[in-house]
């Protein structure tokens, strides 16, 4: 699986994990400078009939600060909504609850799984990090995968607080908008939990392999979202998947999922502000295309 691919798993992750992991350790300090404050423009998008308009914006779950992008088409946008819908709600501790009941070991040890090959990348890596190499023995190999591959971002000054689901979520509250979602938190680290033994490991080895190689992306991934350049950030994220069950997993049955939402919210007069990864809005089988192709046009606001 291509790096650009282990990134679009991270960004899921971000939306339900906080940057300490789910381990006993915490992310190391900063050690990449965050890109200056910055005007930005991502994409946005509506689905509209007669009496129903859904906006469709995507999001990236972690971001440094000083990135001025909610105002405009976008804030106006939020503003005439009724509703803000996220992948999942906000709700910290019920994230760490289901964390532990989900992605803990049980009988054996994380490194046990490991060959000796890998193991000894892994615990290279952490010694690295200054983390002990017991410190994720107990986890699942997805969850220490997510938990190595989110902390680039910490490390590069990206925070969840800085995030678009943050920030949308804030603005959405202050102003007494109803807050929705369109998966749970249970639901969304399954879909990692039931992925094959084999999968999660080859996703944990990758994510040493490449940690140093992620920082360049994460800023390129910014870059494109904060262009508003969909087709780019497709390209950087979602092609050249080579594991195809993770792909239709993490990706694609969500993205029919989500267009299957959309065309029922339309049943309903109002109007609706959903906020989701930026990859489920870009590239080939996005959540537009899916809609396209049952016969429900998209239109670029932003």
């Amino acid at each position: 699986m291509k790096r650009a691919f282990r990134t679009f798993a991270a960004t899921i992750a971000l939306a339900a994990l906080s940057f300490a992991g789910s381990g006993s350790a915490q992310a190391p300090a900063a050690t990449a400078a965050a890109p200056a404050p910055k005007q930005v423009k991502p994409a946005l998008w509506k689905v509209a009939d007669e009496d129903t308009t859904i906006y469709l914006f995507g999001t990236i779950h972690a971001l440094p600060k000083g990135l001025t992008w909610l105002d405009g088409p976008l804030q106006q946008a939020l503003d005439s909504s009724s509703e803000l819908v996220t992948e999942i709600p906000e709700a910290a501790g019920e994230q760490q609850k289901a964390v532990m009941a989900i992605g803990l070991l049980k009988g054996e040890t994380l490194r046990s799984l490991m060959s000796e090959t890998d193991r000894t990348a892994y615990e290279a890596l952490l010694a690295r990090l200054k983390i002990p190499a017991e410190a994720f023995d107990q986890l699942e190999p997805w969850l220490a995968g997510i938990t190595l591959g989110v902390m680039p971002y910490a490390m590069a000054g990206y925070g969840a607080e800085s995030g678009a689901e943050a920030v949308l979520r804030k603005a959405a509250l202050a102003k007494g908008k109803k807050l929705g979602a369109l998966e749970t938190i249970d639901y969304q680290l399954g879909l990692f939990d039931q992925l094959p033994r084999e999968a999660q490991l080859k996703f944990l080895g990758e994510a040493v392999r490449d940690f140093d190689k992620s920082f360049a992306i994460i800023g390129a991934m910014t870059d494109e979202w904060g262009t508003g350049d969909p087709e780019g950030l497709g390209k950087l994220m979602n092609e050249n998947m080579d594991d195809p069950e993770m792909a239709e997993t993490l990706l694609y049955q969500r993205n029919r999922n989500w267009a299957g939402w959309i065309r029922k919210r339309l049943d309903q007069p109002g109007t609706v502000f959903i906020a989701v990864g930026a990859g489920h809005l870009a590239g080939l089988n996005s959540v537009q295309d899916v809609l396209k192709q049952q016969g429900v046009a998209s239109t670029r606001v932003q």
